[in-house]
């Protein structure tokens, strides 16, 4: 196992851990919709939403639109791993590698709400008496892939009134940044960014890196010594 294989592993583990320790903290700790200022800033808060689709709210209608937005995550899992392995074993750049590995922890951490939270934990509610159950006596509120992803990151940054020339959305409060997300969202978001700022760069980095001759395990071969010529 090289470096990079036992950064990745690590730096995905990380990643899963902090996702699912704090996401496990807030559906067990807090009712839907309850919040708290972080740093004392109405800028920075923990409020506890759980989404049933995409990252950042965004949602995939019904039953169906939630396996087929699962059948999506586990294929696009297991490419990001196979991606994964073909850049270690070719010793891509190290930005490359944590791009990919980011991008793994993200979808993962999202795919074990999805697919466990709804067997695990009771339904989270408004104004609720108490927050969720772990492995509630009388089962989970939802099936096998039916679960919602907890989100609690939330940072209004500045609102305005759009103005009323505007179709559509004229007089209406704009929010500035609105959507509440997770650590797993995050990780996906700055693997996704990163990529796109240094694409270039590391494509030629994996290229290079395929230009250059490597023997077994990416290593180098030892070029041969030529025997000297005996002198008479």
């Amino acid at each position: 196992m090289n470096t990079r294989t036992i950064w990745a592993v690590a730096l995905i583990i990380t990643i899963l851990v902090l996702d699912q320790w704090l996401k496990f903290w807030i559906k067990t700790t807090m009712c839907y919709g309850q919040e708290f200022m972080m740093f004392g800033s109405p800028m920075a808060r923990i409020h506890f939403v759980e989404n049933p689709g995409m990252a950042f709210g965004m949602t995939l209608g019904g039953k169906i639109g939630k396996l087929v937005l699962s059948l999506f995550r586990l294929l696009a899992i297991s490419f990001l791993f196979y991606l994964l392995r073909d850049a270690v074993r070719k010793y891509a750049p190290w930005g490359f590698v944590i791009c990919l590995s980011l991008l793994i922890a993200g979808a993962t951490g999202n795919m074990i709400d999805s697919a466990f939270y709804g067997l695990v934990f009771s339904e989270s509610s408004y104004h609720c008496i108490e927050p969720a159950t772990f492995l509630p006596a009388n089962g989970g509120y939802a099936g096998f892939l039916q679960g919602k992803v907890v989100d609690m990151f939330y940072f209004p940054l500045f609102e305005f009134v759009l103005p009323t020339w505007l179709p559509f959305w004229g007089g209406q409060t704009f929010s500035f940044f609105d959507a509440v997300f997770n650590v797993a969202d995050s990780a996906i978001t700055v693997g996704i960014i990163t990529l796109l700022l240094f694409y270039r760069r590391f494509i030629n980095g994996i290229n290079a890196t395929k230009d250059e001759p490597q023997g077994e395990a990416g290593v180098e071969p030892s070029t041969p010594s030529t025997p000297e010529t005996p002198v008479a």
